[in-house]
């Protein structure tokens, strides 16, 4: 136990040790929330690296492929194209970032379509979605400090340390904003997926040696999703359009985009992290398959990665553990700073009226969601098979937001009237699905509520789209602000040199 738990405050030490040495004051709310728009593209790797993947990988992700085999390829197959999505929106997003002073995806919406209520909706969505999974979060180090503590530590004790010291850790998520969650996702995105990646493969390799090959592995395995099947020919399909697309709705992971240098940064940093998403993920799954036919797996598939890393002994089981701990940390930091500025910015901003400009606010509202996350996380110890259904229909409800965004950014037709329209209904038709069909939908060959409901989305958007066309003033705006992304001198400070002949009166203060 003392080296388990003394691992876990050694990495906390060097997380908030590197945190304080280059710790900087922001002057404003925008450098709070976007870091300056300073960072350049390893940093960039880290950062989207470990928020996207977050620590359960090691176990729930992990434990997919092992208990139902190669289908937990998916994961890696949708990360992949994520980060060809995320090269396209570099341009657009970065550009419209820095030259309007943009500070969350909710802010981004309401600039393209010029709308207060496009804004507000886009917030509410993403801040109800992304909850649970912070919660969770917090809640998904039991099964770290359960191992760590090698017998000493029940199952409920566990879960209210793991609650304890990712609460802790915020603190500094609190004080030094986006700059803080973007070095920490350096150091902790070193340990869980270059540090993890050769674990793993480690692991792998010892398998393979010693009796745990892919040959004694179930024969189910091997197989997917097809025609005949309870689930569908369309369900893997669907998993890996709504992980695609959806990736990029969550509030944390798009907030990315307006934290690069430039451009070129972040597709520096798409480049970069696709060989470590295909070799980290690729790594992993291929080990879970394998570790398959480790006793005690089948029994306990979420426990895969402290199983099999129980080989090397306490020390390997450590190592392990940081790992998963590391990754919970970046992705459960990212999310309270994302939610925290889409709230202060988006809903409190918008409510008075005003251009959010105090970065105090910033921390105030991420203080009062992590406190909330935590009252929650203690709430609801024991009962977490209900938040996980609620997390599985936000994960449906959240990429609701692709029509709106994709749409808007890649076409210039798409209305504020359509974009609330498409929102509100692909939101609660995902929900209704969700709850009838949790897994797939038998009558649609296998697609999952979100998918469907993101098909009732798009084609409301297009619609309305057509019948309600937009104005003719609202027509020249839109073509200015695409006409815009073909000139290179973005303007940084549109608060000191505005463009008149843009109005975006729906996210900035009249002059």
């Amino acid at each position: 136990m003392l080296i388990g738990y003394g691992g876990i405050a050694v990495f906390f030490v060097v997380v908030v040790t590197a945190l304080e040495l280059t710790k900087r004051k922001d002057a404003t709310f925008s450098e709070y929330a976007t870091a300056g728009r300073s960072f350049g593209s390893f940093f960039g790797t880290m950062a989207f690296l470990n928020t996207w993947l977050p620590g359960t990988m090691f176990i729930s992700f992990a434990g997919l492929a092992a208990s139902a085999g190669v289908i937990g390829f998916y994961s890696m197959i949708y990360s992949l194209l994520a980060v060809v999505l995320m090269f396209f929106l570099a341009k657009p997003v970065h550009d419209w970032g820095k030259r309007y002073d943009l500070r969350s995806q909710a802010d981004l919406l309401g600039a393209r379509y010029n709308s207060r209520a496009v804004r507000i909706v886009a917030a509410l969505i993403g801040i109800a979605a992304s909850f649970p999974w912070i919660v969770l979060g917090m809640q998904s180090l039991a099964l770290v400090f359960k191992y760590l503590s090698f017998g000493h530590v029940g199952a409920s004790a566990a879960v209210l340390i793991g609650i304890v010291v990712i609460g802790l850790r915020q603190i500094w998520t609190i004080r030094f904003g986006m700059r803080g969650v973007i070095i920490s996702d350096m150091v902790q995105g070193i340990v869980a997926y270059l540090i993890g990646t050769l674990i793993v493969l480690g692991l792998l390799t010892w398998l393979v040696s010693n009796g745990h090959g892919f040959d004694a592995v179930a024969p189910d395995h091997f197989d997917l999703p097809g025609p005949g099947s309870s689930l569908g020919p369309l369900y893997l399909s669907s998993l890996i359009l709504t992980g695609a697309l959806g990736g990029w709705c969550w509030p944390d992971i798009f907030v990315r985009l307006f934290t690069a240098r430039s451009v070129a940064t972040i597709k520096r940093s798409a480049v970069q992290a696709a060989p470590v998403l295909l070799i980290f993920g690729a790594a992993l799954t291929l080990m879970a398959i394998a570790a398959s036919s480790v006793p005690g797996v089948t029994e306990a598939p979420d426990d895969v990665w402290f199983i099999t890393a129980g080989i090397g002994g306490v020390g390997l089981i450590t190592l392990a553990g940081i790992c998963v701990v590391a990754a919970t940390m970046g992705n459960v930091g990212a999310n309270l700073q994302a939610l925290g500025t889409q709230t202060a910015n988006d809903i409190i901003g918008v409510a008075k009226g005003v251009r959010v400009t105090d970065p105090r606010i910033g921390r105030i509202t991420v203080g009062v969601l992590t406190l909330l996350a935590a009252i929650g996380a203690f709430a609801t110890v024991g009962t977490s098979s209900g938040l996980i259904t609620l997390a599985l229909i936000s994960y449906q409800g959240i990429c609701q937001l692709a029509p709106t965004l994709f749409l808007g950014i890649f076409w210039r037709r798409g209305t504020a009237t359509a974009a609330v329209a498409a929102m509100t209904s692909g939101f609660v038709t995902a929900g209704a699905l969700q709850v009838f069909c949790p897994i797939s939908i038998p009558w649609l060959g296998g697609l999952t509520s979100g998918v469907a409901a993101l098909l009732v989305n798009a084609a409301v958007y297009v619609a309305l789209t057509y019948v309600a066309p937009m104005s003719t003033a609202e027509r020249r705006r839109v073509d200015l602000l695409f006409d815009r992304l073909h000139a290179s001198d973005a303007d940084p400070d549109p608060h000191i040199h505005p463009a008149p002949e843009v109005n975006l009166d729906s996210h900035t203060p009249a002059h």
